[in-house]
Parts: C-alpha cells; sequence; structure tokens
C-alpha cells in the first residue's frame, strides 16, 4: 500500500475517528477513589468496541482484582514479523474547577479545528490514532497488517501505579512485543513532528511537623513556642538554592544534547505571570528534561477562613520529587527524605511518609540506534513533508520503565498527538484534529516500513 493510499484511507475515515474520539471524551472516566468506578468500565468497554470495528476482532478486557480494566486486542501479521505493541490509556485527570472550562469538560466540541473536552489529548487520542491507523492499513476489511499488531490500552496510568506490574508482568507472554509505541506523548508545537526520548522519573513523601501536642494561645505562648506552619516552611525553603536549583544532595543531572526550549515558548505555554523569574541555571532544556526538579504539592493546615489565634500544632506537606533519567527513585526518595529531616530548625518534631512505586517511578532514555528508532523519523516525516526532531518529556510514564525491565531489548517509541495548546491535566484540555489525522498517517506508515524491513 503507498503513501498516497493511506493518507487517503485516514482522511476518508476522520469522520469516524472525531466520533470515536467523542464517544470516548463523553465517558468521565476518572479511575481516582470517589469516583465512579462504573465509568471507567464503561471506558473501557467503548475502547473495547471501538478496536473491535478497527480490525481487532479479539479485543478484550483485561481485569486487575481490586483496579480498573485494561483492554487488549492482537491482529496477527505474517509469520516471523515483528510485533509491535500499541498503548495508550483510557482513564483522564478529573476536571478540576468547573468554572474553568468554556464548555463542559464531557461535552466535546470541536471549535477551531480542535476538540475539547477532558481525556480529548491526554490520552484517548492515543486511541484514535491507533484504531484510524488499523484502519488505514484495512484490518477492519480483513487486510493482514504488515506486522503483528497487539493493542494494550491502561485504565489506571492517571490515579495509580498499583496494579500496573500485574498488568505488564502478569501478562507478559500476552504483551510481549519486539517495539512499543507509546502513544502518550506529542509534539513540541502542533505541525512539528516529534519523538520523546526521554522521560524523568518521579518520586514523592509527605513531611510532617508537630511543635506542641495541642494548639495553644498564640498570645500566651508564642513568641517562644514557635508554629509548625513557620517551621514546615523553612524546611520547604531549604529544598532551593537562591537560584532556585534544586539543593538536595548527590542527584542526578545530566546535559541534554539536542533542541533547546526558547524561554518565551515556555513562558506563553506555561502562562507565567508578567515578571516572574525562570529559576535554576543551565539551559531550559536540561532543566525540563534531564535534571531533577522539587515541588510542593499540597499542605495540610489550618485554613484561613476559621483560623483561629492558636499556635498551629501540626503541619504537613507532600513534595514531589522528578528525578533525571538514569536516577534511582529509591535512593532519590532517600535523599529527599534525609534533606527534609537535616534542615528541621528549632528541634521540631519531623516525620517522613515516603512515597511508594518506586520502579514505576524510574525515569528511561530511548535508545535510537535501533532500526525502530530510524522507521519512526522517516515515517514522521513522510507523512509532514518535514523533518522531526527529537525532545525529552519532564514528566513521566509508569509503563515505560517498567516495559524496558520486563522485556530486555525491546524498542520503545514515545508519540502522539498532544501539543503546546493541549492543557493536559488543566481546564479546556484539547487536540487538534489534524494533528490526529497526521499522527494517525504516520503510525500506519511506520508499521507498514517495519514490515518491510524488519
Amino acid at each position: 500500500m503507498d503513501t498516497s493510499d493511506i493518507r487517503a484511507r485516514v482522511t476518508a475515515g476522520m469522520a469516524q475517528t472525531v466520533e470515536e474520539l467523542s464517544r470516548l471524551v463523553r465517558i468521565p472516566s476518572r479511575g481516582f477513589k470517589g469516583y465512579d468506578p462504573a465509568d471507567v468500565r464503561a471506558s473501557a468497554e467503548v475502547t473495547r468496541n471501538i478496536f473491535a470495528a478497527a480490525g481487532v476482532e479479539g479485543a478484550r478486557l483485561l481485569e486487575l482484582e481490586g483496579g480498573h480494566p485494561a483492554v487488549f486486542g492482537q491482529v496477527d501479521g505474517p509469520q516471523g514479523s515483528p510485533t509491535v505493541l500499541l498503548y495508550a490509556h483510557h482513564d483522564v485527570q478529573p476536571e478540576g474547577p468547573v468554572d474553568g472550562w468554556t464548555t463542559p469538560a464531557f461535552e466535546p466540541v470541536v471549535r477551531g479545528g480542535r476538540l475539547f473536552g477532558r481525556g480529548s489529548a491526554d490520552d484517548k487520542s492515543g486511541i484514535a490514532i491507533h484504531a484510524a491507523a488499523l484502519r488505514a492499513l484495512g484490518a477492519h476489511q480483513g487486510t493482514q497488517p504488515p506486522v503483528t499488531v497487539k493493542i494494550l490500552v491502561e485504565g489506571e496510568e492517571e490515579c495509580s501505579t498499583e496494579h500496573l506490574p500485574e498488568l505488564v508482568q502478569g501478562n507478559a507472554d500476552l504483551i510481549r512485543a519486539d517495539v512499543a509505541v507509546i502513544g502518550d506523548s506529542g509534539n513540541y508545537r502542533e505541525g512539528v513532528p516529534t519523538v520523546t526520548t526521554s522521560i524523568r522519573g518521579v518520586t514523592d513523601c509527605i513531611v510532617q511537623v508537630r511543635v506542641l501536642e495541642q494548639a495553644q494561645h498564640s498570645g500566651s505562648f508564642g513568641g517562644p513556642v514557635p508554629d509548625a506552619l513557620s517551621a514546615l516552611a523553612r524546611i520547604i525553603a531549604s529544598l532551593h538554592d537562591d537560584r532556585g536549583n534544586v539543593a538536595i544532595e548527590g542527584l542526578r543531572r545530566s546535559t541534554w544534547v539536542g533542541m533547546d526550549v526558547p524561554e518565551e515558548d515556555l513562558r506563553q505555554e506555561a502562562g507565567s505571570v508578567p515578571g516572574l523569574e525562570l529559576t535554576g541555571d543551565g539551559s531550559i532544556a536540561e532543566r525540563l528534561w534531564t535534571g531533577p526538579a522539587v515541588a510542593v504539592l499540597g499542605i495540610d493546615a489550618p485554613a484561613i477562613h476559621g483560623s483561629s489565634n492558636q499556635i498551629v500544632p501540626v503541619a504537613r506537606a507532600r513534595v514531589s520529587l522528578r528525578v533525571a533519567p538514569g536516577d534511582d527513585p529509591v535512593a532519590a526518595n532517600r535523599k529527599l527524605a534525609e534533606h527534609l529531616v537535616a534542615h528541621a530548625p528549632w528541634g521540631v518534631q519531623v516525620t517522613i511518609e515516603r512515597g511508594g512505586g518506586f520502579e514505576a517511578g524510574r525515569g528511561y532514555v530511548v535508545d535510537i540506534d535501533n532500526l525502530a528508532y530510524r522507521a519512526a523519523h522517516a515515517a514522521l516525516s513522510e507523512a509532514y513533508g518535514r523533518d522531526g526532531i527529537d525532545m525529552g518529556s519532564g514528566g513521566s510514564i509508569p509503563l515505560v520503565p517498567l516495559l524496558a525491565q520486563t522485556f530486555p531489548g525491546i524498542s520503545i517509541l514515545m508519540w502522539g498527538a498532544m501539543d503546546e495548546r493541549s492543557n493536559i491535566h488543566s481546564t479546556d484540555e484539547s487536540v487538534s484534529l489534524a494533528e490526529i489525522e497526521t499522527m494517525a498517517v504516520a503510525e500506519a506508515l511506520f508499521l507498514r516500513n517495519l514490515g518491510t524491513t524488519g
């Protein structure tokens, strides 16, 4: 099948692709505790049906005891051809502040060539791309694909890594592949074809500071007796030096070789307030992709509303640490805890609750010296009509390091339809429909080319 046929098929099928993506976005598949698990199951069932219609006749749910279902399916290629695992996830983040959305989060709407709704980009777009690519290769008409294709769509990527080992290692024989295409990434900018070649790891902990057994009158005891919030603030402030570099000793940082990120691009994409100084030293790419980053995600302490003239006896903070690709999240978590304890002032009592899921929290660097990487760039260039680029990711994809550990030698690719305007994990999340179309062409070309040369 030549490139023009593939492109024409993807274009002809875009109405169906948009309908399928819209159907998925309407399902509020939030896997976190407190939300209805039936919604995640419904999302899995619709995902299964979408792939069955795309020619994956054996598409089915993978049940995880105590967890949310994943979706698996397989379409056999010629004997001896490579096996490619196409990955995405069907669970989504909560919608956040309802009044921050222009239109309701779970009512998909197309504006300006973009489909808006929670999960439209992260990561139900990955499902849409995989299904469109399979249809472009004729799988829905019974045409054998040029490679064996396996589908894995996870149902807990956003909310938990608890069942990830069971999903991957417990189904190792089922999902084993030569190449994994992780459709949970995106392009540096809309229309700029991009392969993500590194991801940071992540770990966290909760630090608690206690100064009193119970709250006391701030007039009677304030002065000689410190409050827990002030002590916690000093501990938190010690996590960075005056330039904003991470001050935790012993963390790894490596040099990024490749494109840098223009400061103005970063400011615009982040929506930084006027006059904000960027923190840290080194190139922005290194600070984003190959160095550590620490952030306070939440604090437990009395709210302003209802507070009284008392010395706060106890306060807690959740501290997140992004670690450089290749750094050990177990050791990094220990160093974080040691730093927090060592910088406690005034003899306050400090306890640390260390986060778990360390194996899933590892970063990863893609091996670019292989056929799959070269085939991916060739497919992107052909689909977009321009050369592709490589970039890192400051975020984490827990599945990736676990795949690499479970299947030594597997080639891993990360790409997708997200872009600088997608607002993933935020309000008004969206995806470019043109980007979905072109990425579906690229994925179909990749599968075709890999079958020819593999």
